[in-house]
Parts: structure tokens; C-alpha cells; sequence
């Protein structure tokens, strides 16, 4: 498995192998999105659509809206 690691601070957010993948470092802040170089032998030669058509699951997800920071209490 390879290190997987912020590309900004260098802390180490996990173990594993990715095709693609964005993560967050709690650390920084920083967003890291890794790319493999080449794809892995198994899947060399899957096929580009599946039974229902393209896939397309991750091309439109959003982030959720934030919510509103809460209100500070006045002090009596």
C-alpha cells in the first residue's frame, strides 16, 4: 500500500491504493486531490460504460451548504 500524504504539511492521511481521490487534511486545511499515473492492471481494458449507460456518479456531487455560525448569547 502507498503513504498518502498532504501535499502541503505532509501529514500522513492515510494508506492505500486510488485511481482518483480528494481529501481533506484536518491538519491544514488543505485540499489534496491525487491522480494515478497509470491504471492498475486489473482494470486495464474495463469497460467505459456499465449496464446503465456512462459513469457519471461523482460528476455533478456537490458540497453541502454550510450552515449559518450560531449566534453569540448576550451576557447579562
Amino acid at each position: 500500500m502507498n503513504e498518502i500524504r498532504c501535499g502541503a504539511c505532509r501529514r500522513k492521511l492515510g494508506e492505500g491504493e486510488y485511481t482518483v481521490l480528494t481529501i481533506k487534511c484536518p491538519r491544514c486545511g488543505a485540499m489534496n486531490t491525487l491522480r494515478a499515473t497509470s491504471p492498475s492492471p486489473a482494470r486495464q481494458g474495463a469497460p467505459l460504460q456499465g449496464p446503465h449507460g456512462t459513469h457519471h456518479s461523482l460528476d455533478r456531487r456537490q458540497t453541502p451548504p454550510r450552515r449559518p455560525a450560531p449566534e453569540p448569547v448576550p451576557s447579562p
